[in-house]
């Protein structure tokens, strides 16, 4: 019994023993070649990261451009047209640009993907239309004609209506900050024509941030009137950097 399955090891190591002695002597032979090629391919690899540096340099400039005309929004859609070159080259150059400044992307309705740069000017903006107004008082505008005006537009909107019981003055009464607070706001700034960013921020119930990010969009019209609780459209101006109503027409 002894023998018989000494025999069988035997034959079992003889026959893992054969693909090993080939193994060495193939190696033993083309060490050389197998040598030359693993030097060849990490040469390879390192030519290829150097070209891609040597083209993200001539990209840079055409990328910092881009930045400071769209105010920090880049898709690589628009730096593939600017720059004509393929679109997955673009993507790539992206994709390193957000890793290394720590931007942002989100995916857009229309599939694609839009990058977030915040510059040092762009945040400056972004502070300075988020501090309240603080020269109102110093406008051409006098206390009287102020309250005169306040007290007029909502007589032309529409008459008053009768005064309400005490229980269904209570009912009808709005949840407190929503709506009481935006509309006395709304009739003191509108004197001047326009809203700032963290004022239409705080009116249409949304961060400053989301009204910044949206503000160039399209559909920012109807995506303010959709959240406004008069349903008022607004406006972007890049001119003056501020929201006006707009009109129906």
């Amino acid at each position: 019994m002894s023998e018989k399955l000494l025999e069988g090891n035997g034959k079992a190591f003889l026959v893992l023993l054969l693909p090993i002695s080939f193994l060495i002597i193939f190696l033993v032979t083309t060490w050389k070649f197998l040598l030359a090629l693993i030097v060849l391919a990490i040469a390879f690899n390192i030519w290829q990261q150097y070209q891609w540096q040597q083209w993200c340099q001539k990209v840079n400039p055409i990328f910092h451009q881009l930045i400071r005309e769209n105010q920090g929004k880049i898709t690589p859609v628009d730096l593939a047209l600017r720059g004509n070159f393929p679109g997955p080259a673009a993507k790539r150059y992206l994709d390193g640009k957000a890793s290394e400044f720590g931007a942002s992307f989100i995916n857009s309705e229309e599939g694609g993907e839009v990058y977030y740069f915040i510059t040092a000017s762009i945040l400056g903006n972004i502070l300075d239309s988020s501090e309240p107004v603080k020269q109102l008082p110093a406008q051409a505008v006098s206390t009287n004609a102020r309250s005169s005006q306040t007290l007029v537009q909502p007589s032309l909107l529409a008459p008053p209506p009768p005064p309400p019981l005490e229980e269904e003055a209570e009912a009808e009464l709005p949840p407190p900050g929503v709506h009481t607070e935006a509309q006395p706001n709304l009739a003191k700034q509108l004197v001047f024509g326009s809203l700032i960013q963290s004022e239409l921020a705080k009116r249409l119930n949304v961060y400053s941030s989301t009204v910044y990010k949206r503000r160039n969009d399209p559909e920012f019209p109807e995506w303010s009137r959709s959240r406004d609780p008069d349903g008022i459209a607004w406006t972007f101006s890049e001119k003056t950097k501020e929201f006006f109503p707009l009109e129906e027409g």
